[in-house]
């Protein structure tokens, strides 16, 4: 989905960004993520606010970079924004110290929080563009060993509504899945139910819990990915055009500090909503939502979300999902 904020690069007026009014409020609210992001990080997160806060276009930062007689690719710039890779190399970090000047941020910002990323304590908020391809490349790897594919399981989802937890110690604590779905191919009798853990995680320390017309069938997991692979069994075989419903839960508490949930589609479908509930000696500074077309583009759709009601949650509805990943992000304090 679209970035709702648009501007104008005038390069020929002394590099003069000229922004809508209508924007404005969106502009606000990328001043406050970049705020935000400098102040805790990490590197890739405070780069990609402050780009989206400044309204350029990577191709317009890499013709300012060649200005300051850096030169940097626009790929390299995408996987720096996306943390799939970080600048080390003396030119690269003379290519940081430019956007700090470019991006007009606080001089040493991004310096002094790639400094802190090379601690031993350092741990990405969220799980990168790299992270991502890796765990696309084990999922296949682990249905081919339960002789199942991710290109087509005779399903299409009419309605999903998920319910993520997130626990006292700030942690992904659990998830549960509510799902409609109808066959569009006869002899279906079963769903893979796929958990992606925050980094850090230990998939064979979490617990699948079949909670409605499914049981739990075969598990396969991945350490390094924190991938957990799971068999959700019907007991019965639909045919073309049949609906069914189930529910099933998953119990995670393995890794540390959540920032984010996201939820990956590879192909248009039905209704999707998330509901994100926080404990209340854990309730975030802020939620947005946001949407990805995929995992190494910049994130748009950013929108600010209320923490309200007795679980201390946050929600969004999507009517008919895209391909493309959506999710929620929090910002703690």
């Amino acid at each position: 989905m679209p970035h709702a904020t648009q501007h104008a690069d005038a390069d020929t007026a002394g590099t003069v960004d000229v922004m809508d009014a209508t924007d404005a409020g969106t502009a606000g609210a990328d001043a406050a993520e970049l705020a935000s992001a400098l102040r805790g990080g990490p590197f890739h997160v405070a780069l990609r606010a402050a780009i989206a806060a400044r309204g350029l276009p990577l191709q317009r930062v890499q013709h300012h970079l060649s200005r300051h007689g850096v030169t940097v690719g626009v790929t390299s710039l995408s996987y720096w924004q996306q943390g799939a890779r970080r600048p080390q190399r003396p030119e690269s970090l003379r290519a940081v110290r430019a956007l700090e000047e470019i991006l007009q941020l606080p001089e040493e910002s991004l310096i002094r929080l790639l400094a802190e990323a090379d601690g031993p304590a350092h741990r990405p908020a969220a799980r990168t563009y790299r992270a991502r391809v890796e765990a696309s490349g084990v999922l296949d790897r682990l249905l081919g060993e339960l002789g199942l594919s991710s290109a087509d399981d005779g399903l299409h989802t009419l309605g999903h509504h998920e319910r993520v937890r997130i626990g006292a110690r700030r942690e992904l604590a659990g998830r549960e899945a509510h799902h409609i779905v109808r066959a569009h191919r006869d002899g279906v009798d079963r769903f893979v139910a796929v958990h992606h853990g925050d980094p850090g995680c230990a998939p064979a320390r979490m617990a699948v819990h079949a909670l409605e017309n499914c049981r739990a069938g075969r598990v396969r997991v991945h350490h390094d990915t924190g991938v957990l692979v799971t068999e959700l069994l019907f007991g019965t075989r639909l045919r073309a055009g049949d609906t069914y419903l189930f529910r099933y839960g998953v119990e995670d508490g393995t890794a540390g500090v959540s920032h984010e949930y996201v939820r990956a589609f590879g192909a248009a479908g039905g209704q999707y909503a998330l509901q994100v509930g926080f404990d209340a000696a854990a309730r975030p500074a802020r939620c947005r939502r946001f949407t990805q077309p995929s995992a190494a583009a910049p994130r748009g759709g950013r929108r600010e979300l209320a923490v309200s009601g007795p679980h201390h949650s946050a929600h969004l509805v999507e009517t008919r999902v895209r391909p493309g990943l959506l999710g929620i992000a929090w910002d703690w304090e």
